[in-house]
Order: C-alpha cells, then sequence, then structure tokens
C-alpha cells in the first residue's frame, strides 16, 4: 500500500509539472492539429533511467506549422520544456506518463506500457480565418489514456490510445508510429513513420460544420472518422554530457474526411520545430 500511495503521489505531480508547461503555451498560441503537437515531446525525449534514478530537465523548444484552415497562416508556437522521469512517470513538454511495465525481450528488445495524459492545443478562434467567421470556438483538450513501445535492433514501434478527457470533442485517436536512430558522433538522425486515426467525434468538432453555422460557401457538414499520415525526420546533436538540440521536420497527408471539410483546402501540411533541453 506505500508503494501505491506513493505512486499515486509522484504521477500528481507529474501531472501537475505538465499542466504547467501547457498552460504556458496555450497562453500564447492555439494550434488546429494537437496531434501534431507530440512532435516537440519526442523531439527531445531521453534514454530510459536507470533504476532509481531521477533525472530533471528544463529547456524551450519553438516551431511554425502550416494550418488546414482556408486563409489561416501558419502558426508560430514557443514552449517552455519541463523534463523529469524516473522509474515510475515520466514528463516531458506536453505529455505525462505512469509506467506500468516494461518486460526485456532479449539484449536489444523490450516492451513498455503506460498509461499517459497529454494537453493537445486543437481548436480555432472565429478570427483566425474568414471561413470560419460566424463558427464557435473549437478549444483544446486534455487527452487521456494508454501506449506501449517495443524497442528491438531494427526500430522503435509505439501504439497510443487517447480519448478526450475535457469533453470538448468527446472523442478518441489512435495512433501508431515506427522510428529508428541513427548515430554518428554527437549526432542523432531518427527517421519515423506515423499514421493517427481519428473518430467521427474528433473529426466533426474540428473541421464539421453545424446547421446553424452554414451559410453560402460553407455548407454544414457532418466529419466521419479518417487516417491521417505523418513521415518525419528529426536530427538531434549533444553539446556535451547535460546539453542537446534539435531540429525537426514533418508532412502530414489529411485523412479524406478532412480534406472534404468545407473549412480545408489543404491535403497536406507541413511543419519545423527546433529546441534545446538541459539535463540536470
Amino acid at each position: 500500500m506505500p508503494r501505491a500511495s506513493s505512486l499515486r503521489s509522484l504521477f500528481a505531480s507529474s501531472h501537475r509539472l505538465a499542466a504547467l508547461s501547457s498552460g504556458l503555451l496555450a497562453l500564447s498560441v492555439s494550434s488546429a492539429a494537437w496531434a501534431q503537437d507530440a512532435s516537440l515531446d519526442q523531439s527531445l525525449s531521453p534514454a530510459e533511467p536507470p533504476v532509481d534514478v531521477s533525472r530533471w530537465g528544463l529547456g524551450v523548444a519553438a516551431g511554425v506549422k502550416q494550418q488546414p484552415y482556408t486563409g489561416a497562416g501558419n502558426k508560430t508556437q514557443g514552449l517552455p520544456l519541463i523534463y523529469f522521469e524516473n522509474r515510475y512517470v515520466r514528463v516531458l513538454g506536453t505529455g505525462a506518463e505512469l509506467k506500468l511495465s516494461r518486460f526485456d525481450l532479449g539484449a536489444r528488445s523490450s516492451l513498455s506500457f503506460g498509461l499517459r495524459a497529454k494537453y493537445g492545443l486543437g481548436g480555432y478562434k472565429p478570427d483566425d480565418a474568414p471561413i470560419l467567421e460566424g463558427m464557435a470556438q473549437r478549444k483544446g483538450s486534455l487527452w487521456l489514456g494508454a501506449g506501449v513501445t517495443w524497442r528491438n535492433e531494427i526500430a522503435d514501434v509505439s501504439a497510443e490510445w487517447l480519448g478526450d478527457a475535457s469533453g470538448k470533442s468527446k472523442g478518441q485517436n489512435f495512433r501508431l508510429g515506427v522510428q529508428r536512430d541513427f548515430r554518428a558522433g554527437n549526432f542523432t538522425l531518427t527517421p519515423r513513420v506515423e499514421a493517427t486515426w481519428l473518430d467521427r467525434k474528433y473529426v466533426d468538432y474540428y473541421y464539421g460544420v453545424r446547421a446553424d453555422e452554414a451559410r453560402t460557401g460553407r455548407p454544414a457538414y457532418l466529419g466521419a472518422s479518417t487516417l491521417n499520415t505523418e513521415v518525419g525526420l528529426r536530427v538531434g546533436y549533444a553539446i556535451d554530457a547535460r546539453q542537446s538540440v534539435f531540429v525537426d521536420v514533418s508532412a502530414t497527408q489529411l485523412g479524406k474526411q478532412v480534406k472534404n471539410s468545407p473549412l480545408v483546402n489543404r491535403s497536406s501540411l507541413t511543419s519545423f520545430s527546433a529546441g534545446y533541453l538541459y539535463r540536470f
């Protein structure tokens, strides 16, 4: 029982840290596709710490990305990074994870499970673009769920399911990704491929048009589930044992049900981000 209480306390602390970090960003910017913000977390993800060792870190990340809505300009965002990790929890950027279990499958292979929380900066305001005038505001949400990661000699394979815990969209999403690190001196190159399934409620909330929002040139639109795909490349550089920087570029192909929305005039989105982390 004492151990269970300790785990709950650790997770509660990690959730507060994640909320602080995401809250600072939410004050300055909103993003149309929350799932793309995950690259900021992944880009500065350190290796698993040894048992009974805690690690702390502070840093900053910034990025620019295209928006899918007609007439909407690129969005620039800045994110203060708070990093904490031990054998029980992990906090970085807008995400937190409670580690449940890890199984060693061989010298270079392992399977790990965890409960996850992320703050998604999805949504828009009516004044973000002319096509959105007269639309009700769509807001970001807190997403809760679970994830699994299989690390092996060939690549890291991860899967994650999240549901909208804030009740904004009441939607769900499922992400499947594959990435691999290639190291050369202090440089690490990590190409990745991801597919993210968005359910009907998610698509309808962020890309749908309600009957009372319809007008000439913007007919009513009821969203349906769809699949977004992404390819990306992250380049990291270790300045020394404590400091690291990265740049990340990605391209996302929007699913059919997003592209068909009368609010959208793009079939793909590109993004660029960069960051710095100091580990204590």
